[in-house]
């Protein structure tokens, strides 16, 4: 993309912005707001091939170490919905550049401690900022991109590829040949990069005008919590061999996370400024495409997150060798995203989720399955990767323009959203398999049948992309 392509104020046609303002860079701010979903990206995968050493470092569970990945989902399942209505509130680039000092402050200091349980809550607090990156992001490219924009937000996701690419990678060397902090540590320099590129390049927002602005939905964001994290708890527990609930205990747990949920829905539906906007949540078109986010987004990223463990477990694979298999997944699903964006004016929705999905489940079998024929496991897993990349590519430019084109007014709270499913999917998966891992004599194995899973889910659910809203041209 360059600054040609995009409609209205570039840097070399010397218009001013809203405001009086500079002309918009738009290229190097799309650059500056990327960077920052890197970096978030990054570290959603880069602690998966740091679980093992965490695991002997920490003299911790399996479990406790998979909640340094579920911590951080949950931090941000709870805080994107906030961030959304906030960046609509107090502004995009305030929002954005706050977002950037809680995520690298909080990044410090998971590489410093030695406590499991402080390492955990940190992670949630790590998520915390770094959700408020995508809402931001999205409505500053929303604002200033003009009749472009459905393009730039669909070339975001060839970002989140790129950083599970790397952030194995990255993971892998760092745990080989120096510690498991140093995949925290590499924030440092990125977050203090795009904070001062932010505050340099990114139009400042209008003046800020709160008296009239709802309070927030305090009630609702405590229904969602409690539901979450005990249902996450309830989830864990189970993988323990030593439980520390009885099982009345458990089921108590359970029923409070059912009754948290319910109750957050009705909440939602019966107050006039809810946490999250009911017709975000089930309204025409925005059910089907939550849903779609969060099983071929968030349910496929939480189990590719784990295929490093999955490498390590049933092929004793080294961090290394095991990071790098996300390579093909993140290469093929950059290439892809990008195409799919170039032609999604002509496709549409439906047919891209359609190809994606099945693509996706395909990989998952072949990640089940034990390689044939004398085949090396890491070709084998390799090649699967890139199937699931491939199809992952595919999905995200339809499935984010989807939601987005139905309300480009809410563009900040509509990201947070998706975002949330994405989450979501995620804890979902990476709890269920820790369990089983937890319980299972031969680790490799039950992950396998995880994979397996999932795949059979990707089948099943692929009626469902036939109630997403078709639509063609720019929105």
């Amino acid at each position: 993309m360059n600054d040609s392509e995009m409609p209205g104020p570039s840097p070399t046609d010397g218009a001013p912005a809203a405001g009086g303002q500079p002309p918009v860079r738009r290229v190097l701010v799309f650059c500056i707001v990327s960077l920052a979903l890197l970096m978030m990206s990054v570290d959603s995968t880069i602690v998966a091939t740091a679980l093992h050493a965490l695991q002997q470092d920490l003299d911790t569970s399996v479990n406790w170490a998979g909640w340094t990945i579920t911590a951080y989902a949950f931090g941000f399942v709870l805080m994107l919905p906030i961030s959304g209505r906030m960046s609509e509130r107090y502004g995009r680039r305030r929002v954005f550049l706050g977002s950037v000092v809680v995520f690298t402050i909080a990044s410090l200091l998971c590489g410093l401690t030695s406590n499991i349980v402080v390492l955990v809550a940190l992670r949630a607090l790590q998520a915390a900022g770094g959700a408020g990156f995508t809402p931001s992001a999205t409505g500053i490219v929303v604002d200033h991109f003009g009749d472009a924009r459905d393009r730039a937000v669909g070339l975001f996701g060839s970002i989140f590829p790129i950083g599970a690419m790397i952030g194995p990678i990255f993971g892998g060397l760092f745990v080989n040949y120096w510690s498991w902090r140093g995949v925290f540590f590499v924030n440092l320099p990125l977050g203090l990069a795009v904070l001062a590129l932010s505050l340099r390049y990114i139009p400042r927002d209008p003046p800020l005008q709160l008296k009239a602005a709802p309070p927030l939905d305090r009630l609702g964001m405590v229904l969602l919590a409690v539901a979450l994290l005990a249902g996450m708890l309830v989830t864990s527990f189970l993988g323990e061999h030593h439980m520390p609930l009885s099982p009345l205990q458990l089921l108590a747990l359970a029923a409070v996370a059912l009754a948290c949920g319910w109750w957050f829905l009705r909440h939602i539906d019966r107050t006039p400024e809810p946490f999250i906007a009911p017709r975000l949540v089930h309204g025409t078109g925005f059910g089907a495409v939550n849903l779609v986010n969060m099983i071929y987004g968030g349910i496929t990223i939480g189990s590719m997150v784990l295929l490093p463990l999955y490498a390590t477990n049933r092929y004793g694979m080294d961090a290394l060798d095991a990071g790098t298999l996300l390579m093909a997944q993140g290469a093929a699903s950059i290439t892809m995203s990008t195409l799919a964006t170039a032609v999604l004016r002509r496709t549409g929705y439906r047919a891209p989720l359609y190809l994606g999905g099945t693509l996706s489940a395909l990989g998952m079998v072949l990640v089940a399955l034990a390689p044939p024929w004398g085949l090396g496991a890491h070709g084998w897993l390799t090649a699967a990767a890139l199937i699931v990349g491939v199809g992952a590519g595919v999905v995200n430019p339809a499935s984010r323009n989807a939601g987005l084109q139905l309300a480009p007014e809410q563009s900040s709270s509509i990201a947070g959203l998706r975002s949330l499913c994405f989450q979501a999917g995620t804890i979902v998966v990476i709890s269920l398999a820790t369990a089983v891992l937890a319980h299972s004599a031969t680790p490799g194995s039950g992950q396998a049948w995880v994979y397996a899973g999932v795949a059979a889910l990707l089948l099943v659910c692929l009626p469902l992309i036939r109630r997403i809203p078709e639509h063609h041209g720019a929105w």
